[in-house]
């Protein structure tokens, strides 16, 4: 599975354009596996080699397509229920989908601790990020909040990755791009997730201040 979409990025890479943008983000977003990094990242490399997309609109056509995957999960979840989606985690093309029961409970039991803030935190969270639609659909969360949840967690994590592939402008070749990511898939996760927690934490500080002046002028 992993050469494939080793391979299929490469394909993609000299056509790449934003509606495949949201096509890959929509699959990625769904049950079918396929890592973000491999498409986010060309892209805004390509944005800065070529100026032939933008990153803004990078951005927005990978939240619609992560948002179109997460609603196909939601919908499916919502209205199949939870003995068919454990049954289809338990199947032999669920497991060709690198998905599990194990997985499933996981993501239910995020969901559960977290709430309906989980479909934000959970879109920047790997082995949870695709499938944390699957319990907010099973637990039928309102969807306007799903869809702003989802948006806001997927532009997010989508901002982290094109700000990756602009820095891999000035240090990886075209040629060696796609390799490169999966080879360090790992770490560029790990480094996204750093900087989303950084990003929270600054958030939090900057709330915390502003709460403490209110409290001072009174």
């Amino acid at each position: 599975m992993e050469d494939f979409i080793v391979n299929l990025a490469s394909g993609a890479l000299d056509n790449l354009n934003y509606w495949w943008i949201i096509l890959f983000m929509a699959i990625e977003s769904s049950f079918i596996p396929f890592p973000s990094e491999v498409v986010m990242i060309p892209a805004a490399y390509i944005a800065a080699e070529r100026g032939s997309m933008n990153m803004p609109m990078i951005v927005i056509c990978g939240t619609i397509g992560a948002l179109i995957g997460a609603l196909i999960n939601y919908a499916l979840a919502y209205f199949l229920g939870r003995p068919i989606v454990y049954g289809f985690a338990n199947s032999r093309f669920g497991h060709m989908c690198l998905i599990d029961k194990e997985k499933v409970e996981k993501a239910e039991q995020f969901f559960d601790k977290h709430g309906a803030i989980s479909t934000l935190i959970g879109r920047m969270i790997p082995a949870i990020r695709q499938l944390i639609s699957i319990p907010a659909g099973l637990a039928k969360m309102n969807l306007p909040s799903f869809i702003l949840y989802t948006c806001l967690g997927a532009a997010i994590w989508n901002i982290i990755l094109v700000c990756i592939g602009w820095a891999f402008h000035t240090q990886v070749s075209e040629q060696q791009l796609i390799g490169t990511i999966s080879h360090y898939s790992h770490i560029i996760g790990i480094a996204a997730i750093i900087l989303v927690l950084l990003i929270c934490f600054f958030l939090a500080y900057q709330g915390l201040k502003t709460d403490k002046k209110d409290n001072n002028k009174k």
